[in-house]
């Protein structure tokens, strides 16, 4: 553990986290008025997304570029999360030509566990969402009462997807192709206006859902009768106390297992992570500017015990070495596994408060996974929440590199010092029943 330097004098600390956080506002202002310049021609690019200042929501397009070889994403980002279907694809499958992804090796791509599949706010009352993840084709709305209710898309009249253009009434929703109604508590047919009555046996899946955290929550499990864990509430983001200060988002080309598995990856932390943040995220050991205050990190991953199995733990102590005795930005981070796809990060400083940030993994295909992190505080916390916000995006790009080229190792060659990583392949076979969807199983229905 690095010999931290401790000012004595909260009133000179202050001044200098101040100094130090405009020189940084400053030079990320700058890099960001460049990044607003370059061509979307991205080794893969990023929506993010910001309350109040500096940003305005849904204006700022973040993408990078770099003259060096990263086959990654192209994607066609544009204002209001609306982004080029097709060149997402056709970038995803440029990388798979590319490189080995190990799929012999590949553990089941849709773990069994709680996923975000929309943000609350993206869900109004009245409206109505096609959604595609986990290999399943879904329509979700919402009532007037703010009830939320997931179903299987498809009709079983003549196979419309009640997601594009079907309408809400009541609890109800109707199809927009023949308008025959299903309930959404237990998805049977209930009116066929042009009918003396309702086939019989005619209904839509339904999916149990639960809002909490400011996130529509899906329960997936291969096995129907298998009970849920419980998700925890974080009671500042339900009562208020905390505003929302923005959000970033990802689309990853790997395993979904891979990205849960870094906080076990205890080495990688110094190796990838050490740089400054202003040397961003991609070619960061070339910058200029990687010496601008290195990060320090201590770190311990280990799970949870019963009843809690389902949770793990990784605890971390961060601060930036700005000169050998000198550490600034002191923070202690409690990151909480709950289950295969959501994390919550508790974030704590004695010098400037209290910052939580939520993280939602989704598969969209079997390696495709779209990655949301929410960040939360007091509103007076703002200026530096928006640091440690676009602090996160750039380490996070970091881990992206990594993980969209790298292949899956099933038994990879571990020393001692990789300990945390066994034991967290250990805890994460749980999620995986005997029967889940194998990689060529669940690539097989992607076909059509």
């Amino acid at each position: 553990m690095c010999n931290n330097y401790t000012v004595n004098n909260k009133t000179e600390e202050l001044i200098k986290i101040v100094l130090a956080f405009i020189c940084v506002y400053c030079t990320i202002c700058w890099k960001t008025y460049k990044c607003r310049s370059i061509s979307a021609n991205a080794p893969f690019s990023i929506l993010i997304e910001n309350e109040g200042l500096p940003f305005k929501r849904n204006e700022y397009v973040k993408s990078f570029r770099s003259d060096k070889v990263y086959d990654g994403y192209n994607l066609d980002i544009t204002v209001g999360r609306k982004w080029n279907t097709l060149a997402k694809r056709d970038a995803i499958n440029r990388i798979r030509k590319l490189r080995k992804i190990g799929a012999k090796e590949l553990p089941p791509p849709y773990p069994n566990g709680w996923y975000s599949i929309l943000e609350s706010s993206d869900l109004k009352v009245g409206e109505v969402k096609s959604i595609f993840a986990l290999g399943e084709h879904l329509v979700a709305y919402r009532t007037r009462e703010r009830n939320v209710y997931v179903l299987d898309a498809y009709c079983p009249h003549m196979g419309a997807n009640l997601g594009i253009g079907g309408r809400v009434i009541d609890d109800q929703i109707e199809c927009p192709f023949h308008q025959w109604r299903f309930r959404g508590s237990d998805g049977k047919c209930v009116n066929i206006p042009y009918a003396t009555g309702v086939c019989q046996g005619s209904k839509l899946r339904t999916w149990l859902i639960r809002e909490v955290n400011d996130n529509i929550f899906l329960w997936y499990h291969v096995n129907p009768a298998e009970a849920p864990w419980p998700l925890p509430v974080i009671k500042e983001i339900e009562n208020e106390e905390f505003v929302f200060h923005g959000r970033n988002e990802f689309f990853v080309n790997c395993h979904i297992q891979e990205i849960p598995e870094n906080g076990a990856d205890l080495a990688h932390f110094k190796a990838v992570h050490e740089k400054s943040i202003l040397a961003g995220g991609i070619n960061s050991a070339t910058s200029r500017w990687k010496g601008a205050g290195s990060h320090h990190w201590q770190a311990e991953w280990k799970p949870c015990e019963s009843p809690y199995k389902h949770f793990a733990r990784v605890t971390l102590k961060h601060s930036i070495e700005v000169t050998s005795k000198l550490h600034m930005f002191e923070m202690d981070v409690t990151g909480e596994q709950i289950g295969p796809a959501y994390v919550q990060l508790h974030m704590k400083s004695a010098t400037f408060g209290r910052i939580k940030v939520l993280q939602t993994i989704t598969p969209v295909e079997p390696l495709i996974q779209k990655v949301v992190h929410r960040f939360y505080s007091q509103r007076i916390l703002a200026p530096i929440t928006k640091l440690v916000f676009l602090g996160e995006s750039v380490m996070f790009e970091r881990d992206m590199i990594m993980w969209n080229h790298k292949a899956f190792r099933k038994h990879p060659q571990l020393v001692k010092e990789d300990s945390a990583i066994k034991l967290f392949r250990s805890w994460y076979l749980q999620f995986y029943s005997e029967n889940s969807k194998t990689f060529s199983e669940a690539s097989e229905n992607l076909d059509w």
